[in-house]
């Protein structure tokens, strides 16, 4: 890993900044500018049929507004699929992909079958299609968890900034996940990976709704030899019936009438109060907060 401090904001065109998302941007922008790094943002417009046309152009306008400039240009995902394929035929190449048959029916079926495992909401992959597809055609391609069965090599351990020591054993907890799904899309774990590794990324500050998937992203990474960054996963905005403020449950995108009430309140779930009647002197004051609580080891409080 590089000494030089990467960070970046990737978020999803599917719909305008929210109170949400302006917390992980803030958080990742403040943390790249307290290590005196290099701020990068890249759209992860993948999905097409969720992007909403003039999201992507309209956030970095947003981001702009608020006072976060990023460094460089914009990476969009959609421009980068090459570096997807060629990682997903490395993949293959190691016998870390195949290719699977199963519909999302099939997979219903098999995880309402007795004794089929299940962790939370997410039903864990059983194997169908590991050792051959038994004559159906491939719909998708899977990442391989455990380099050989019963290893135990799918069992990770990372530490979070914020959350502390955390461990998944993915084989029991997802099974062998989606790397490019029946409609050819690139899945969200490999593009991330392929991207944090190919833009040099150090540092990786996001939701906590994401530390879910961090877990698979190492699996990922340790597969194709990529090293592994450093983690911080937020708080969250929460609405008012206790579930994460998200798109998908109807936040409202950013007033940006007053980019300073919006930045104060982002802070407040970080909790920075900061300084300051001026976006930039407010981002001053809480880039000062940033940095003193990032020397003594803690940058986000837990609770």
């Amino acid at each position: 890993m590089s000494h030089r401090y990467i960070g970046r904001f990737a978020p999803s065109p599917t719909g305008l900044l929210h109170a949400g998302s302006l917390v992980a941007a803030l958080a990742s922008w403040l943390d790249a500018r307290a290590h005196d790094g290099t701020w990068l943002v890249r759209i992860e417009d993948l999905d097409g049929p969720r992007n909403v046309a003039g999201a992507a152009e309209a956030i970095v306008a947003q981001l702009e507004r608020l006072g976060l400039h990023p460094d460089g240009d914009t990476a969009y995902q959609s421009e980068r699929t090459a570096l997807y394929a060629a990682a997903l035929q490395r993949l293959v190449e190691l016998g870390r992909a195949y290719p699977c048959a199963c519909s999302r029916r099939d997979l219903a079926v098999a995880a309402s079958a007795p004794g089929a495992e299940s962790a939370g909401s997410e039903r864990v992959y059983p194997g169908t299609c590991r050792n051959g597809l038994g004559g159906k055609a491939a719909r998708s391609m899977r990442q391989r968890v455990e380099s050989v069965p019963g290893s135990g090599d799918a069992v990770v351990t990372w530490h979070d900034r914020r959350l502390g020591a955390q461990r998944e054993d993915v084989a029991r907890a997802v099974g062998d996940f989606v790397l490019q799904r029946a409609d050819g899309v690139f899945a969200y774990q490999l593009a991330v990976v392929v991207d944090d590794a190919a833009q040099g990324v150090t540092d990786v500050v996001r939701g906590e709704d994401l530390a879910g998937s961090t877990a698979r992203q190492i699996v990922l990474q340790r597969a194709l030899g990529l090293p592994t960054p450093r983690y911080l996963h937020t708080p969250l905005v929460l609405a008012s019936d206790g579930s994460k403020l998200s798109k998908q449950t109807g936040a409202q995108p950013l007033d940006l009438g007053d980019p300073l009430a919006a930045l104060r309140a982002a802070g407040g779930v970080l909790g920075i109060d900061g300084e300051g009647t001026q976006v930039a002197a407010w981002l001053d004051s809480a880039l000062r907060t940033w940095r003193e609580r990032s020397i003594g080891g803690q940058s986000v409080p837990r609770a």
